[in-house]
């Protein structure tokens, strides 16, 4: 004779399966709306989208590890000791990852902090270039050169970044030396007048004859003029020709260094 049915068991078994699925179901939903919460709070937050799709992310796996957690539970397996293999494992990977989580922690703070952002001219651990992409854990640069470079952002950020293309005028800057013969009011009346009739310089500011001292072979002179950000190698190729035209027209001298050697 067979044994009778144990509907009890049945019922207890049935319940717990019953009861992980309603949960693993419930996970699921959770971590789409958690994912679709965290991806409108940082929309309106105005943070990178590389960083928008990295936290949402994040945040449904996390929703979705802790249902696994909750349905082995439900079926009465011990998950503490999951949470201390985890720990461990977290722990190993982090030692072994600690340069690649380096390059991480700068990258978020580069997409937070925004120093410099895509299309931007930068200059940056010894490299100079336009910005192309801002990644998690590296940053590519085009050089003037058309070179594509990948810096790790722990370089990029824990560096000096100079932003080439932060502010819309800059200001461009010659040195020139004139010869001891040459007077010195007439060199400033003629480095006056190349300033001034600059094609590129801003209306509203008045460009910079400055008298910089008495070197070996010159007296020396520096010219800064304020232009356009997009004008500033133009203007400065300018203030080069124009300067030595107007010395050479008016007979000044652009003296080079010498070295005399007297016999004794």
């Amino acid at each position: 004779m067979s044994d009778p049915i144990n509907w009890l068991s049945i019922w207890e078994h049935g319940s717990e399966v019953i009861l992980a699925l309603l949960t693993g179901i419930f996970g699921l939903l959770a971590s789409s709306w958690v994912l679709r919460i965290v991806r409108r709070i940082c929309d309106r937050s105005k943070l990178d989208e590389t960083l928008t799709r990295f936290f949402s992310k994040m945040s449904r796996w996390a929703v979705l590890g802790l249902t696994a957690m909750l349905v082995l539970d439900t079926f009465g397996i011990d998950v503490s000791s999951f949470a201390v293999v985890l720990g461990a494992m977290g722990l190993a990977i982090g030692m072994a990852l600690q340069g690649t989580l380096g390059h991480f922690a700068s990258g978020v703070m580069l997409l937070i902090f925004r120093p410099f952002k895509v299309g931007d001219s930068i200059n940056v651990a010894g490299v100079s270039g336009v910005v192309f992409e801002i990644d998690l854990f590296s940053t590519a640069i085009d050089t003037f050169d058309n070179r594509r470079l990948i810096v790790p952002n722990s370089n990029v950020f824990g560096k000096t970044i100079e932003n080439l293309s932060y502010h819309a005028t800059r200001r461009a800057q010659i040195e020139v030396g004139t010869s001891y013969d040459a007077d010195v009011d007439v060199s400033r009346t003629i480095l006056e007048k190349v300033v001034a009739e600059n094609t590129y310089r801003l209306a509203e500011k008045n460009g910079d004859v400055i008298l910089g001292g008495l070197g070996d072979s010159a007296v020396s002179w520096t010219l800064r003029v304020w232009c356009q950000r997009s004008d500033m190698g133009a203007c400065k190729q300018q203030l080069i020709r124009d300067t030595k035209a107007a010395l050479e027209a008016a007979n000044i001298d652009l003296p080079y260094p010498q070295l005399q050697i007297h016999k004794s």
